[in-house]
């Protein structure tokens, strides 16, 4: 018998799983882009996620067709909610030449969750919940705050992570300005 009850121990599961992923991030100069996930150039495999609401979203029906930012995220990401603003002035300033995508991670938070706390603090995008990590794996993600902008063929043009990222430069290289 353990000695932490089961929520206890889905806790510590997922502190560890965060430390482990922003270890490298602590250990290493401050990153700036490109120095971490998928590379310049390369076309990511198309995932389907559901949104926060269950209903299915397959990143095929945008990527390819348009420019896209994508951001992983959570709830308890103090450097998500420090790049939310430029984020949002992206969207603002190219409007629906760019797709935002805000792609919860599903560590230590659910629908359920990720809703009680965009009712208050609305996303500057479509907010989908990767359950699974199908797309964190796909994209590479090493944590929250990763960031990833495809032009409209579905290329990488930019990674990184951090909150002290230039998203409107990324958001020009995607809409190819």
């Amino acid at each position: 018998m353990s000695r932490f009850s089961a929520g206890r121990r889905s806790v510590i599961r997922a502190a560890v799983w965060i430390l482990a992923a922003l270890a490298p991030i602590a250990a290493a100069a401050p990153l700036a882009a490109q120095d971490v996930g998928l590379a310049v150039g390369r076309v990511p495999d198309a995932v389907q996620l559901e949104d926060i609401d269950g209903n299915p979203f397959d990143f095929a029906s945008v990527v390819g067709r348009k420019p896209v930012l994508i951001e992983f995220w959570a709830t308890w990401c103090p450097l998500c909610a420090a790049l939310e603003p430029r984020i949002r002035a992206a969207k603002q300033e190219h409007g629906d030449a760019l797709e935002v995508i805000i792609v919860a991670v599903g560590v230590n938070q659910s629908p359920r969750s990720i809703r009680r706390h965009i009712e208050k603090h609305a996303q500057p995008g479509r907010v989908l919940f990767d359950a699974r990590g199908r797309a964190s794996r796909a994209y590479m993600a090493p944590s929250t705050s990763y960031v990833v902008a495809l032009d409209a063929q579905g290329r990488v043009v930019y990674t990184g992570v951090g909150e002290d990222q230039d998203i409107a430069a990324a958001a020009r290289k995607a809409v190819g300005q």
